[in-house]
């Protein structure tokens, strides 16, 4: 058989990647939060990738994490200065171009996804890999969400994203140890609070906000996505089997008992 030109979903290795409604406005601010997160709702992975990597490497080089903590704290003088001209404008660019292709490709996958429930092409529901074995199942949304603010990319694990899930979790340890946010932690409990803030790396520690928002938000609406998928694969599969079946439940038209 052939394979439908509007497939919905499909399974490999990596998870299970599909095309679903979203609001485009919401992509469009999760990639104002952190370029490639827009990307990443939309299961668009290798653009996600490339895009958040551009977003910290022009943001290191750019210092602009630190001239944001200099003009929430008053020194604008000191904001300018830092500032690296050579990178920002490059940061600048990559930044409003990657809110406006993930809101054009929002749009966009809202009307394949229409058509593609329209054509109502199989759904896969298991497959084995050499490597993994992927399948279709229920999930819980919040269960994703809260293993995924305990750590991020753990959601993504739970949904069966692998390589995402691998992706976040060793950025996040690059963010609480190059941001000594872990340490800073330990102080704080004991009672050092002016260690707590000197051991403090704001650039890196900016990061993290963004990160653990979105990671979580991820991961409540793949879980979410998850869940419909598992009813229309289900939906499928009875309406194939129970298709040319003589059971009346209620019995013939005209028919009595």
């Amino acid at each position: 058989m052939n394979p439908s030109r509007r497939p919905i979903a499909k399974l490999s290795p990596f998870g299970i990647t599909s095309i679903h409604s979203c609001n485009p406005y919401m992509v469009w601010w999760w990639s104002a939060a952190f370029p490639g997160f827009g990307h990443f709702l939309l299961n668009q992975y290798l653009r996600g990738t490339f895009l958040t990597l551009s977003e910290v490497i022009f943001n290191t080089l750019g210092h602009v994490n630190d001239a944001i903590v200099y003009t929430l704290c008053g020194n604008f003088a000191e904001a300018s200065a830092v500032l690296e001209p050579r990178y920002v404008i490059g940061y600048i660019i990559i930044y409003f171009v990657s809110m406006w292709d993930c809101y054009c490709s929002a749009v966009y996958q809202n009307k394949l996804y229409r058509i593609a429930k329209l054509k109502d092409a199989p759904l896969p529901s298991m497959k084995l890999f050499t490597s993994e074995v992927q399948y279709i199942q229920p999930k819980s949304p919040l269960a994703a969400a809260v293993i995924s603010l305990l750590f991020p990319g753990m959601g993504q694990l739970y949904n069966h994203r692998i390589g995402l899930a691998f992706y976040a979790m060793f950025w996040w340890w690059l963010y609480v140890v190059l941001s000594h946010a872990h340490e800073s932690l330990v102080y704080l409990l004991t009672g050092r609070l002016s260690e707590s803030i000197s051991v403090l790396r704001a650039h890196w520690l900016l990061f993290m906000p963004s990160v653990i928002g979105g990671s979580v938000y991820h991961a409540f609406i793949k879980a979410k996505e998850h869940n419909k998928l598992f009813s229309l694969e289900q939906r499928q599969h009875l309406a194939e089997r129970y298709r040319s079946s003589a059971v009346q439940f209620f019995g013939k038209p005209g028919e009595t008992r």
